[in-house]
């Protein structure tokens, strides 16, 4: 079986292209994407070229449009030509020269399929591709779904040579006598990819010749695998773990029942962006006898995760506000919360508000302008229905809050620095109303 007749069988199996449909391929002159183009038009597929200057090699990168445009013009094939100031982009975006081009490479590739109502983007990934991807991610440690390589179809990209070697790439092109350009920067041993490539699958040949074959291969028994795995994962995950607004809750008896119960945990969290080893570290808490685990916490860069009792809790980390000056009575409307205050005089019969969203407070008895905070390290008040003082933090903790509902707490306090609502949570015995009380304020969240 030839090459191209190879190709077209894997197109069929992965059901990739469709005879009567129009498809973009990234045509950058190299000699993958020469086969990928050639090899589509003797199948009879309808495509059209698309190709990117980035502008990072000088002449080279001009060499590069030159030749894909003779080449089209030579098989009648239209062609899209972009032109991009990479590293100005690298520069603004703060981001590596590789990822700038690949933002920039797969970003006009979306939009041109869009303009010309394209069906697909293919490029030229071949099967040594696969295997370099799967060595990379075992070398930089990864799960499972790291084995499984580059798939055929991504999206709407899709990668038809993946079934061939570079080196039937190169002799399909030899025995049809087509050039093609070579990218220097390829022949460089300076990046992990190039030092796989150059060093590492010439050393593994010695010991099998079949190497990519046989990786590849195995990659591909991985990744029917993972379908089973992950089913069974996700029923895993929804046994021990209920999510919220902001996060999850994870009930840690049922989830050391699990089988794997450390690897449910880090595929749970690492949506959170905790790394593979602070989870280690919290599945040893949670394995522990430590009875004092309660109100242990770990922070991600975007969550906090808290133990509490027999869960763990993860939610967002919540900024602290900047302290908001109310200085009279009116409706103040905030990023997260609506405040109305105003005040009334006391009538017979009034009953303080049991609301916890609403506080009521003797009016007589504060002094604006109010502050809404954060709690903060010895703040204290006089908890309604009290006598002395207690610190916030501890009247939390005995209203079993976690670390993470500490930290999200607002207060209310007055001029002299008064707390006078724990908002949502109790009001300051000193300034409730009683006999003496002729005009009540009401503080009301909406």
């Amino acid at each position: 079986m030839d090459i191209s007749e190879k190709v077209n069988k894997y197109i069929n199996s992965h059901s990739l292209l469709q005879k009567e449909s129009k498809y973009i391929v990234a045509l950058s002159g190299g000699a993958d994407s020469v086969a990928l183009i050639l090899i589509l038009l003797s199948q009879g597929y309808n495509v059209e070229a698309a190709h990117c200057n980035f502008h990072l090699r000088g002449e080279e990168s001009n060499r590069d449009e030159k030749f894909v445009t003779e080449l089209c013009h030579e098989k009648n094939v239209k062609l899209h030509l972009a032109h991009f100031d990479t590293i100005s982009y690298s520069q603004f975006h703060k981001v590596s020269i590789e990822m700038a081009a690949r933002h920039l490479r797969y970003s006009y590739f979306e939009q041109l399929s869009k303009d010309i109502g394209a069906s697909g983007i293919c490029v030229a990934h071949h099967r040594d591709d696969s295997v370099e991807t799967v060595l990379i991610n075992l070398i930089r440690g990864t799960g499972l779904h790291g084995l499984t390589g580059i798939h055929p179809k991504n999206g709407n990209i899709l990668r038809p040579l993946l079934c061939v070697s570079r080196d039937e790439i190169e002799t399909f092109l030899n025995s049809v006598n087509q050039l093609y350009v070579t990218d220097s920067t390829n022949l460089k041993d300076d990046f992990i990819r190039n030092k796989i490539r150059l060093n590492i699958i010439p050393a593994l040949r010695e010991i099998n010749p079949s190497i990519s074959e046989s990786i590849q291969s195995t990659s591909e028994r991985i990744y029917d695998a993972i379908g089973i795995f992950d089913k069974s994962l996700e029923s895993a995950i929804k046994r021990v773990s209920v999510q919220n607004s902001d996060g999850i809750v994870i009930n840690t008896h049922d989830l050391l029942k699990e089988p794997s119960s450390e690897y449910i945990l880090f595929t749970i969290l690492r949506n959170y962006n905790f790394s593979p080893a602070m989870v280690k570290q919290i599945y040893e808490v949670i394995h522990s006898d430590n009875k004092d685990k309660c109100g242990k916490y770990f922070e991600s860069s975007t969550h906090l995760l808290v133990f509490d009792r027999k869960t763990i809790i993860v939610g967002c980390i919540n900024q602290p506000i900047k302290p908001i000056r109310i200085p009279e009575c009116g409706n103040y409307n905030f990023d997260s919360f609506h405040l109305k205050l105003h005040i009334e005089n006391i009538y017979d019969g009034f009953k303080p508000s049991k609301n916890s969203l609403i506080a009521t407070l003797d009016a007589e008895k504060i002094k604006f302008p109010l502050t809404i905070r954060n709690i903060e390290n010895g703040d204290k008040f006089v908890p309604f229905g009290m006598l002395g003082k207690k610190l916030v933090s501890d009247y939390l903790t005995d209203n079993k809050k976690n670390m993470l509902e500490k930290k999200r707490q607002l207060i209310i306090s007055d001029a002299d620095g008064n707390i006078i609502w724990l908002i949502g949570e109790r009001t300051d015995n000193r300034c409730r109303v009683n006999e003496n009380t002729s005009s009540v304020l009401y503080l009301s969240l909406i």
